[in-house]
This record gives structure tokens, C-alpha cells and sequence, in this order.
């Protein structure tokens, strides 16, 4: 008796010990996951997830978009008087963002004028940049100016232009049978430069109709008289 009951005791004494090491997490003994442990060592492989960031594409200018309904205006009101900015965008990226959720002319009404100009210039022939300037303008039928109004604004704010430093900015009117786009330059006494603004104007748009450049002071004081000073 006396044996088996040291016999016993030994077993015991053994399996606590036992169990004891499997849980003191000593030195060398790696200690078992609880349930639910996530396990995780420094050896295993890691995924890193890298967000692909799109560089927006700088404009060398500041652009503004401003919108003008002559056909809105009160009697007697300033000519000017009702336009108004609609939008600045100074990369590629906000011009498109702008021009695709915009109503292309042939969706303008009557008497409606949209304006792209350099940011700071106002599309008036007040403006001091603009007062010794003057305007090319294109002619054409009713809804066909879509097109050329885009590559219009992409060749001005794509500096596509040698003499870009001459270019103000460009305006879509929209009458009655005829859509109109004028290209607002500086110095319309520097005749080298605008002919070749106009020569070029007209390539890029693919236009083969003549063109006449107007100053803004003839403009101004003679009215529905004044004559062109350029043809291309």
C-alpha cells in the first residue's frame, strides 16, 4: 500500500510539473495559441497595399470660365454689366471636370456669349490688357461651332500658339442663324503677331474660310461700322 500510494503521489507530482512548464512560457518554449489568438510572427510574409496617385497636370495659366445672356438684360443696362465668372481651373484635369458638364454652344440660347479668358482678365474691352487689343473671329452656321470652340480653348490653354503671350482669351455668341468665336489678343497694333495668331487659328481649327481681325477701339467708336484691319 504504502508503494503504490508513493507510487501515486510520484505520477502526480510529475504531471503537475508537466503541465506547469507547458504554461509558464519559459525560456526556449514557445507558448500555445489560446482559442480565438490570432498568431503572427515577424517572419511571415506581409502584403502592402500602395493607392495609385494621379499627378494632376499643371496649366502654365490660370484660366476662367464666365457666361454672359445678352438677351437677359434690362433696357439701358452697360454692355458688360450682366457677365459674370462661372468657374477657374488651372489644370488639365478641372478643365474637363468643367467642359463636359457644360452645355456646348449649339445647346446655347440665342444671345447667349461664353467666355474663356485668362484668369484676372475680364472679356471687356475696358480691361487694361484688353483695351489696346483686338479679335479674329470665325463665322459659322448654326450648331456647327462645337468643335472648333474646343480646339479653340485647347490650343489657347495648351499654349499652342508662338505668340501665346498675345492671346487674352476666347468668346462663343450665339445669334440668331450664326454662331461666332473671337480670339481676344493684346496688341492689335502688332501686326507680325496677330497674323500669325490668325494663320495658326486657322490650322488648328481646320478652317478654310477668311478671317478678319478688328481692333476694340475701332470697335468701340464706330460700331456696326467698323471694318476689319487683318484678313487671313
Amino acid at each position: 500500500m504504502a508503494i503504490k500510494s508513493a507510487t501515486c503521489e510520484e505520477e502526480t507530482n510529475t504531471n503537475m510539473n508537466t503541465n506547469s512548464n507547458h504554461g509558464s512560457g519559459g525560456p526556449g518554449e514557445e507558448e500555445e495559441p489560446e482559442e480565438g489568438e490570432i498568431v503572427g510572427g515577424d517572419g511571415e510574409s506581409k502584403q502592402s497595399t500602395t493607392a495609385v496617385v494621379h499627378q494632376p497636370h499643371p496649366l502654365e495659366h490660370s484660366w476662367t470660365f464666365w457666361f454672359d445672356d445678352t438677351s437677359a438684360k434690362s433696357k439701358g443696362s452697360a454692355w458688360g454689366s450682366s457677365i459674370r465668372p462661372i468657374y477657374t481651373f488651372s489644370t488639365g484635369e478641372e478643365f474637363w471636370g468643367i467642359y463636359n458638364n457644360i452645355p456646348h454652344p449649339s445647346k446655347l440660347t440665342m444671345g447667349a456669349d461664353f467666355h474663356c479668358f485668362k484668369h484676372k482678365i475680364e472679356p471687356k474691352w475696358e480691361d487694361p490688357v484688353c483695351a489696346n487689343g483686338g479679335k479674329w473671329t470665325a463665322t459659322f452656321t448654326k450648331g456647327k461651332s462645337d468643335t472648333c470652340w474646343l480646339y479653340t480653348l485647347l490650343a489657347m490653354i495648351g499654349e499652342q500658339f508662338d505668340h501665346g503671350d498675345e492671346i487674352c482669351g476666347a468668346v462663343v455668341n450665339v445669334i440668331a442663324r450664326q454662331e461666332k468665336i473671337a480670339l481676344w489678343t493684346k496688341n492689335a497694333r502688332n501686326e507680325a503677331a496677330q497674323m500669325s495668331i490668325g494663320k495658326q487659328w486657322k490650322e488648328f481649327l481646320d478652317y478654310n474660310e477668311t478671317i478678319g481681325f478688328m481692333f476694340h477701339e475701332d470697335a468701340k467708336r464706330l460700331v456696326r461700322t467698323a471694318k476689319n484691319r487683318y484678313t487671313i
